[in-house]
């Protein structure tokens, strides 16, 4: 074993561990410089750092870990790479080596998934996060319950494998969760904050061979028309965020959106309802409670445009 001055490595290190508060020493920059790793973690001297100075090796886990994927020519031809092209750690080529793909493919799709089909995109999103979830949640529990338990090694390991999943989940829900339906998916968009109301208007509709989607404000409405042109609006009145009244006049003063018909559909009296047609610019209405040969009118409008889509 080693001498420090006058006292031995087992010696030197009993006297950090007990100081009260551990200043960095030049043996503890020299390892630090040497390895890239940290000579003290949270106040804590490292097991890193107490077996190099026992002259130990120093197991590298970048180095280690990739070993266990793929050939000693491969991973002795990335090491090249790596130093050649002044990147610190493997685990960062392969970081960059995967942004750098996903560039390529989204290049070759005219930058963005718009080939893809969203269900299918949306099966490997799940089957991307449920073990990322899994993974995060058994590390988060391990440092929040057993951290004191463990070594500084041992802990550092945990931490990186749950800052490494947060940053994968990152980049799934960047790529993946934000790709939306193409436009046009359905016939009529209904404003109307009912779930009952919902499920029994677009199932009506749907036996009736048109696609119908429910959406249960008005902000969430104005979103869907930002993403799709539906042949025709059913709007209520009363919803908890903008009132109907409010929305027609948006969707009638939008040079795009101004010709999309809109019904509203309301348990307002039709008096009140006949005082507010003429400002709001709405086409027609429909009273609850309401029998579907009320949508006879709804069902002639879409009828016409199909015939006539211009």
């Amino acid at each position: 074993m080693k001498k420090r001055d006058n006292e031995s490595i087992e010696e030197y290190i009993q006297r950090l561990e007990n100081a009260p508060k551990i200043e960095k020493t030049k043996e503890m920059i020299d390892y630090e410089k040497e390895t890239g790793k940290y000579a003290i973690w949270r106040g804590v001297v490292t097991e890193g750092f107490k077996r190099w100075l026992r002259g130990e090796k120093i197991y590298d886990r970048n180095k280690e870990r990739i070993s266990l994927y793929v050939s000693e020519e491969t991973k002795d031809e990335w090491q090249t790479f790596l130093e050649e092209n002044n990147l610190s750690t493997l685990s960062k080529l392969i970081r960059e080596s995967v942004n750098k793909f996903i560039d390529d493919q989204l290049t070759n799709v005219g930058g963005e998934f718009s080939k893809i089909n969203p269900q299918t995109v949306s099966k490997i999103s799940h089957a991307l996060k449920e073990p990322l979830t899994t993974i995060k949640g058994y590390a988060q529990l391990i440092l929040e319950n057993y951290q004191e338990e463990l070594s500084d090694q041992i802990n550092t390991t945990i931490k990186n494998i749950f800052d490494q999943s947060i940053l994968l989940e990152n980049k799934i829900i960047k790529f993946l969760d934000n790709i939306k339906a193409p436009n046009n998916q359905y016939d009529i968009l209904l404003i109307e904050d009912d779930l009952a109301t919902i499920r029994l208007i677009t199932s009506y509709f749907e036996s009736k061979g048109y696609i119908c989607k429910g959406v249960v404000s008005g902000s969430k409405g104005l979103e869907e028309l930002k993403n799709s042109t539906p042949k025709l609006v059913l709007l209520d009145i009363i919803l908890p965020d903008i009132n109907g009244y409010d929305i027609c006049k948006e969707i009638k003063h939008n040079r795009k959106y101004r010709d999309i018909p809109v019904y509203f559909l309301t348990a307002i009296a039709g008096s009140e309802v006949e005082k507010n047609l003429e400002d709001t610019e709405a086409d027609g209405y429909i009273l609850k409670p309401f029998n579907f040969s009320d949508f006879n009118q709804i069902f002639r409008l879409l009828e016409n445009k199909s015939e006539n889509p211009n």
